[in-house]
């Protein structure tokens, strides 16, 4: 079964809670805070994988998860890290963020190994706040939530020369010929519903590869035939090898195909124009098909026509080395991301917790933003301890100062998440 698009739900690790502990040993004349960071949310890695051409596998699991770290134990134990999910996928996948509109991921090469999710952080133990003034807190740290988000898989193949054409005009038949492939071959349109990929390779000198790309019909951009289920795929190719049947045995025009097939390519839009062609004029071991050979080089002078039976074998070494040529001088066309939908992930990242906003809803002034989430998440507020601390990092943040300039006045009420209290200078 060939999949290339699939939806799942990605969710790393939360990070541990730290642990409030005092130690309290028989012979030990003093104790002290002794509570331990909680453990780093497993991550989510994507690795690329060359030996496979779907993604089947998640069909049958819609949801990546991680596991959570564990919470800080009381002895200065820290919690165990949530154990990192690797997952194998073919070179090709681009993964999005759905919920952002963003691309997280566009692997490209054989073991590329790319974090798709980060884990949540271990929140700290009381015993990370001991210090001069405070011997003993009462206060620590939840873990940071992992990433969680609707992620849309898609894989692109990578193939350096792409056959286009309209079905039955033995593309199949070529790639057969040409590589080790097998794909399926009979006397009837769309026998090919998936793309076959082959490795060239005549004499040991010529080696690239090649797909067989499902026959497109007029129409295919917007999604008529097979549509632009697979039009995508020739997004990659740096070659575009258009196979044209010369001997009219559908009662078409072989001219009037190559226009069709190439304004579906452009429609589709993704800069086709840049990439070299070449044409190559099948089933020329027929009578009937030098007559249109003729015809079709009075009106096809600007790109190179190579005569080939794909069945007799006729023809096909000056259209490999010419292929071959043209990869080898032909720059790679990576997928066009718009700088500001890529997302690249880093372990190292740090988010930046300055960023707040407010806003007066009827009598309650209203402090709300990504940063102030997390930190309300983070600290434990089921003491008078977190809130207090709490509220210290906000003032610390210039909310304080923010909420005067707005006007706020004494007694009135501001909320932060489910947080309410009242305000006094």
């Amino acid at each position: 079964m060939f999949v290339d698009k699939i939806k799942v739900k990605i969710k790393a690790g939360d990070g541990g809670n730290g642990a409030i502990s005092f130690r309290r040993e028989k012979y030990v004349d003093k104790g002290g805070p002794s509570g331990g960071d909680g453990g780093d949310g497993g991550s989510i890695y994507f690795v690329g994988k060359s030996g496979l051409t779907t993604l089947v596998d998640f069909r049958y699991n819609r949801t990546i998860k991680a596991a959570n770290g564990e919470n800080g134990q009381k002895s200065n134990c820290f919690g165990k890290k949530g154990e990192d999910v690797y997952i194998n996928v073919p070179i090709g996948t681009v993964v999005k963020n759905i919920d952002t509109n963003r691309i997280v991921a566009d692997i490209t090469k054989d073991g590329e190994t790319v974090l798709i999710a980060k884990g949540g952080k271990g929140g700290k133990g009381n015993a990370k706040f001991a210090n001069s003034r405070n011997q003993v807190p009462r206060i620590a740290e939840n873990g940071d939530a992992g990433e969680n988000y609707n992620a849309l898989i898609e894989l692109k193949l990578l193939a350096d020369v792409g056959m286009v054409g309209f079905p039955s005009v033995g593309k199949s038949t070529l790639l057969s010929v040409l590589t080790n492939a097998k794909p399926e071959i009979a006397d009837y349109h769309f026998t090919t519903l998936k793309p076959n990929l082959g490795i060239v390779s005549i004499d040991g000198e010529f080696d690239f590869v090649l797909a067989d790309l499902p026959g497109l019909i007029k129409g295919a951009h917007e999604g008529k035939g097979l549509g632009i289920s697979f039009l995508k795929h020739i997004e990659r190719c740096r070659v575009i090898l258009h196979v044209i049947d010369m001997s009219s045995r559908d009662q078409r025009d072989p001219y009037e195909d190559y226009l069709t097939i190439n304004e579906e390519l452009r429609s589709y839009n993704v800069d086709l124009e840049k990439r070299p062609m070449i044409i190559a004029a099948n089933k020329m071991d027929e009578d009937v098909s030098q007559l249109f050979l003729e015809e079709f080089r009075k009106k096809v002078s600007d790109v190179e026509i190579f005569p080939i039976s794909a069945l007799t074998r006729e023809g096909l070494e000056p259209l490999v080395k010419k292929l071959y040529e043209l990869v080898q001088t032909t720059p790679e066309f990576p997928l066009e991301f718009n700088e500001e939908n890529f997302r690249e992930y880093t372990l190292e990242d740090k988010q930046d917790t300055s960023e707040f906003f407010v806003k007066k809803d009827n009598d309650v002034w209203v402090i709300y933003g990504e940063n102030i989430t997390r930190i309300f998440n983070k600290i434990n507020m089921s003491s008078d301890a977190g809130v207090l601390r709490f509220l210290k990092v906000m003032r610390g943040l210039g909310i304080e100062d923010e909420l005067r300039k707005q006007g706020i006045k004494e007694g009135e009420t501001v909320r932060i998440e489910d947080l309410e209290f009242v305000y006094y200078e």
